[in-house]
Parts: structure tokens; sequence; C-alpha cells
């Protein structure tokens, strides 16, 4: 059975632009986990992965978003300093933020999904878009830290202890994130006509 490429790729840009733009928004995750602030009361900080993430989906489509954000994960499981606090290995994926990090896997490919569907026109389009990638972090997340805190924490396991734990304190944030990412996306598409000319080399 053979497989078109080019139907698992963004379809205004080549396959070597999408290469480019995986790595380069693999690259800009790796940085944003670096912008940390710890809240002390739950064992989640606050990163701009997130933002991140949410940029992949919309400026990438929904495919290679995700890829770019599979690379992210599979750097960090090889033990590469790439997740926050200059952490990785294999036991991040153990770890409290753990299903956050998987998370930004379908949350990449819900945001450039939905931003598709959308017509890929407005910044309002592009913050719904956000605002449904945002969700599907938080979902993986909180389902992990559920698990996580059942095995490790003395607190008790509750739906408001997950909630004032692992959502909560990232709402407001995470709205900003959307606001932030959709405005960059719409409003920088230059970037997008730089990453469709990488992908009119291999044509």
């Amino acid at each position: 059975m053979t497989v078109n490429v080019r139907e698992f790729i963004h379809p205004r840009s080549g396959l070597r632009g999408q290469i480019i733009g995986s790595l380069a928004f693999t690259g800009i995750t790796v940085a944003s986990a670096q912008i940390a602030i710890p809240l002390g009361f739950t064992p989640v900080p606050i990163t701009f992965q997130v933002l991140a993430v949410l940029l992949s989906g919309l400026t990438l489509g929904s495919r290679w978003g995700a890829i770019s954000q599979m690379q992210y994960l599979a750097l960090g499981a090889l033990g590469l300093p790439v997740f926050a606090g200059l952490s990785g290995g294999p036991a991040a994926f153990f770890g409290p933020s753990a299903g956050y990090l998987i998370g930004f896997v379908p949350g990449a490919f819900i945001v450039g999904w939905v931003f598709e569907r959308m017509g890929e026109r407005s910044r309002f389009g592009a913050w719904v878009a956000g605002i449904a990638g945002v969700c599907a972090i938080y979902l993986c997340g909180a389902s992990w830290l559920a698990v996580w805190l059942s095995m490790f924490s003395s607190k008790g396991l509750t739906m408001h202890t997950v909630w004032a734990l692992g959502i909560a304190p990232f709402i407001g944030i995470d709205l900003l994130k959307a606001i932030a990412a959709s405005g960059l996306a719409v409003g920088g598409r230059a970037s997008r006509g730089l990453i469709r000319s990488f992908g009119t080399l291999d044509r």
C-alpha cells in the first residue's frame, strides 16, 4: 500500500517547509519550557509552553503542529534537558505534569484542526481554536494529575482538589496565551509565507 506524504501535511505548504516549521516549533517549545513559575500550592508550574503549542497548531496545521510536539516529547524521553528546569528523561512522564506534556500533542492537533475548519481567516477563529486546544491539554493534564495525586499525595483525591490544583490556577493566563497566539498567528502571516517559500523548494 502506498502513502501520499502530501496528504499528511498542511495543504498550502510543501514537505520541506513543514519539516523546517515543525523543527522550529520544537525548538520554540524547548525555549518556552524554561520560563517556568512555580506556584507552591500546586505541583504544576506555570510555563509558556502552552503558547508555543497553540502557535504550532495555528501556524503549521493540525498534523505538523502535533508532530512538532511529538518531536519535543521524544527529545525529552531521550534524556535531553528540554522540559521545565532543564530536566529530561523518562521520569518526567511519571511526574505531576506528565499529563500536560502528553496533552501538548492532541492540543496542537485540535488547535490546527479547528482553525482549519474555520477557514484560517479571523483572530476570533484562531482564539476559539486556541481555547479548544487548551481544553484538550487540561483534559489530559488533569486526568493524569488525578492519578498522580491518588498515588503520591496525602491530600485525598476529589474533583475539587484536581480542579484547584490542575486547572483553576491556569485558566486566566491560558486565556491570555490563546489571545496572544491568535494575534501572532493571524497577524503574522509573513511567517507562513516564509514556511511556504521553503516548501516550494521540494516541488
